[in-house]
């Protein structure tokens, strides 16, 4: 999926958080805000943090002011120009909150179109197709997987390309690799390089890959030669593909889809990711985190891929000096640029 061909951007955007602005549960939401080149956030839906505004709720004085209010009318009253809902947080269990169906209905009847991290496809539902026609809205379920036609097992045709091929890899779920990826193509983009990104998560396609799939619902035969597919499409128009990745090699849960997406992507360099203070696994405290040295152990010896570099979340230079590995907190004014300086001497 590549949502920058379905609107004239940025477009300007309420962005549904409701009861996870600002946390994990809400990271769309938030990653939409902070680095969406598509949605220009005008205001977020979110009744436990209403009143307050987006920098102060996501603690990033470098993140828009935008005004964070409790309900759908109050959003369509403070931007009136929005042409775009965007539904940034996916509850567990799937299903669509029964609170929320008005709130959706409110915006497409104002003219909206709705861009869904759901996992439930209201583009599939009659209802939602009865009221987008009579609306004159469209619907984009980005957790859609590409159609049976497009699914193939991996062939090593992303050999042949051209372009170099930046994978980031992570020593754990949820420790930042959207958004290192994302920063890495930013300061790329500021370096004056001609380069383009591949997500794998309905985060980054939401954001502004120029590809993008989420991965965790591609068939597992299919998943290597999906992402063969999005990052030799990417890199027939640029000469840099910064890939995102998901999970870890050494996670028990996840191993499979990151093992997928490396060997699809192929890498000529990999930027590993790292929480310096986290122990256990993220929703699996009864497994310790392998750590850095185990990830690069494993990357390297699952691949021809080098890594190049570690993106941190804690002191740069005494990451560097405990894993003897080039380092940057991307959280930095001068991280993203030296993580990519870093990354183009390994290239």
């Amino acid at each position: 999926m590549n949502l920058r061909n379905e609107f004239e951007t940025p477009v300007s955007a309420v962005v549904l958080a409701e009861g996870e602005f600002g946390s994990t549960g809400g990271k769309t939401a938030n990653g939409v805000v902070m680095h969406s080149e598509i949605f220009d956030a005008a205001v977020v839906v979110d009744s436990e943090t209403a009143g307050s505004t987006a920098d102060a709720v996501l603690g990033r004085p470098d993140a828009a002011s935008v005004p964070v209010v409790a309900t759908m009318d109050e959003a369509l009253s403070r931007a009136p120009e929005a042409e775009v809902l965007v539904i940034g947080v996916a509850p567990a269990g799937g299903s669509l909150p029964e609170s929320w169906i008005d709130d959706i209905r409110t915006a497409m009847q104002a003219g909206c179109d709705v861009v869904s991290g759901l996992h439930v496809f209201l583009s599939e539902r009659d209802e939602w197709i009865e009221l987008a026609d009579e609306a004159g809205v469209r619907i984009f379920d980005v957790r859609k997987p590409p159609a049976e036609d497009d699914l193939r097992v991996g062939d090593g045709s992303v050999d042949d390309v051209d372009a170099d091929v930046v994978l980031t890899m992570g020593t754990d779920c949820a420790v930042g690799k959207r958004t290192t990826t994302f920063e890495l193509y930013r300061a790329a983009r500021e370096a004056g390089l001609d380069t383009g990104w591949v997500a794998t998560g309905q985060t980054g396609i939401m954001v502004g890959a120029h590809r993008g799939v989420v991965i965790d619902r591609v068939p597992a035969d299919f998943t290597a030669g999906v992402v063969e597919d999005l990052v030799t499409d990417v890199a027939e128009h640029h000469d840099i593909v910064f890939v995102e990745g998901q999970a870890c090699l050494t996670h028990r849960a996840y191993s499979g889809v990151t093992l997928s997406i490396l060997h699809g992507a192929w890498p000529d360099a990999v930027v590993l990711v790292d929480d310096p203070d986290r122990s256990g696994r993220t929703h699996f405290e009864q497994w310790a985190v392998a750590g850095v040295e185990r990830e690069v152990e494993a990357i390297e010896g699952l691949s021809d891929a080098t890594v190049a570099a570690l993106s941190t979340w804690g002191d740069a230079d005494g990451a560097a000096a405990r894993h003897d590995l080039p380092a940057a907190n991307v959280y930095d004014a001068d991280g993203p640029a030296t993580l990519l300086e870093t990354v183009r001497e390994a290239l």
